[in-house]
């Protein structure tokens, strides 16, 4: 079960970049942990809707259940974002009054909410859900046709929140503990595909409309419930795993079926990957999927969405410039990786994105290394540098829904890759990753929480170097001077005090040094012919005179 955090915590406890961003009303309503919110635990959700693709138009109820912390509020706040709209909150079947401001509705509770008490409260809504085709970089529902010219539809809308497209608590720290059941109706002729496993189909002859009803036992994130409508076929391929059997279920277009039947084939080997690298799938109760949808892809807990048409490679190209990015599906690799950094483990605050996108684009690495070698991911992960910018930090403001630079992708991946490589052992370093899913199991974190698991775990301090790669945009430079038989160094253009120690090759023996921003001295009984640094290492070297 999810604990709620309680503490709300409206500035950064560090600022280490100067950033001039002007946040509204609506933002720090979205994007912190309100009097309204804080009072009630997401227990679960029932999410009934039916979709009338003709006019891009969904209705549908939301039976929120939840469990009651405290009584400081009669006030319920839930997000339903224009141009939908919120049309009747019950409980007890009695109808209640509220109050909209922008996006947030605050439901006014007539009977006496107890501790510990468990509620349900019922909200009807409907209207045009906003239209993307630009998912899913922008949120909303992709109304579209397939290769047939028969209606293809999806909903993605991570960073935008569910609350596009249906009533719920809208905030990442807390997720319903007992999952959703969903309940989509479409045309008779459509598959309606949701997270979770299928329960039933009923058809109404009468509408010419079936309702595919899904079920989600484990927490899930809102962002993850996903809804995907086709022509599909399916067929089911089962995994023998760590934690039993696991239902792998696989949703592709009818005239795709050839190539989704090729292509997904990487689905067991990317599964022996990640369990041997993060444990256990997180959800074997809810099943495996993947879903075709009309964009690229998405992280939508045991219903991976997607759309990279059947190639190798990020739509057939490769990130890294290597090579080895053509070796495996980008999306099928990195979207799966999700289901451990991102649904197992979430983030509490969007600012802290690096905690599903750093560790998941590392995993891209982890995969080739386990089916290619060591040399494989090494010099992907390496060649994904020339993608970093360094525009902003990589965690953004804490409260107001804001994330950080893109570099959480690349960056952040090669921050991991340089710590591996400072801990230089690769036992203790797969280990603290099993041991970080299993001690946020089905949990949602903050950085520093993460942070110190891994200080604490690796027996280093990291502090710094979090602060370094995170919360700054400087990239740490090793200088360092060479004379006959000493080697001077020390660490610039860092924070205060930054004390990452590293390895280097010193007349080619592996030698471990321990920096800081002022000079060190190391002396040899015999001159220096050769010195390395490893570039496993995210750092810039500089020699001096």
């Amino acid at each position: 079960m999810k604990k709620i955090a309680i503490l709300i915590v409206f500035l950064n406890s560090i600022t280490f970049h100067s950033q001039k961003l002007n946040f509204t009303q609506q933002d720090s309503l979205r994007g912190s942990i309100t009097e309204n919110r804080i009072w009630w635990d997401l227990q679960k959700y029932s999410l009934s809707i039916d979709v009338l693709i003709e006019n891009k138009f969904i209705s549908g109820t939301n039976k929120i259940t939840y469990k009651v912390l405290e009584t400081s509020s009669n006030l319920l706040q839930i997000e339903l974002q224009s141009p939908m709209k919120l049309m009747k909150a019950t409980q007890d079947q009695k109808d209640l009054s509220f109050k909209k401001n922008g996006n947030i509705y605050l439901i006014e509770l007539q009977k006496e909410q107890v501790i510990d008490a468990t509620e349900e409260l019922i909200i009807d809504f409907e209207g045009r859900p906003k239209t993307t085709d630009k998912a899913p970089w922008e949120g909303g529902f992709t109304w579209t046709k397939d290769s047939n010219e028969i209606d293809f539809v999806a909903t993605s809308c991570q960073g935008d929140g569910a609350s596009l497209w249906w009533p719920c608590k809208d905030h990442p720290y807390d997720e319903p503990d007992n999952g959703v059941e969903l309940f989509y109706t479409v045309p008779k002729d459509l598959v309606a595909v949701g997270n979770g496993k299928l329960i039933d189909i009923a058809l109404d002859t009468i509408k010419k409309t079936k309702t595919y009803h899904w079920k989600v036992i484990n927490p899930i994130n809102n962002y993850a419930v996903s809804l995907s409508i086709g022509n599909y076929v399916s067929y089911q391929k089962n995994y023998k795993g760590k934690a039993g059997v696991l239902d792998c279920d696989y949703y592709c277009l009818k005239q795709n079926f050839p190539k989704a039947k090729k292509q997904f084939l990487q689905v067991e080997k990317m599964l022996d990957a990640f369990e041997f690298w993060f444990g256990p799938y997180p959800f074997y109760e809810d099943s495996y999927k993947i879903v075709e949808v009309p964009f690229l892809g998405m992280e939508h807990q045991s219903a991976v969405a997607y759309g990279n048409q059947y190639k190798n490679g990020y739509l057939g190209t490769d990130l890294s410039g290597t090579g080895w990015g053509l070796k495996f599906d980008f999306i099928i690799i990195h979207e799966s990786g999700h289901e451990w950094f991102g649904n197992n483990i979430t983030h509490k605050d969007i600012a802290d994105m690096w905690i599903h996108e750093s560790f998941t684009n590392y995993s891209e690495a982890l995969y080739l290394e386990q089916e290619f070698g060591a040399i494989a991911g090494k010099e992907y992960i390496i060649g994904l540098r020339k993608n970093i910018k360094n525009d902003k930090p990589i965690i953004g403001q804490y409260n107001v829904n804001n994330r950080g630079s893109d570099d959480m992708y690349y960056k952040g991946a090669n921050m991991l890759h340089t710590m591996r490589h400072v801990i230089g052992n690769d036992g203790t370093w797969r280990l603290m990753l099993i041991g970080i899913n299993q001690s946020f199991y089905h949990k949602t974190v903050s950085s520093k929480e993460l942070e110190k698991y891994i200080c604490d775990y690796s027996g280093i301090d990291f502090s710094k170097v979090f602060d370094q790669y995170l919360r700054t945009t400087q990239i740490p430079v090793f200088e360092y001077e060479i004379k006959r038989k000493t080697l001077k160094y020390r660490w610039t253009n860092c924070i205060e005090n930054f004390d990452m120690p590293m390895f280097a090759y010193l007349n080619k023996r592996q030698i471990r040094l321990t920096p800081s921003t002022s000079w060190k001295k190391l002396k040899l009984p015999h001159k220096i012919t050769d010195f390395v640094v490893d570039d496993n290492l995210y750092i810039e070297s500089k020699e001096v005179d």
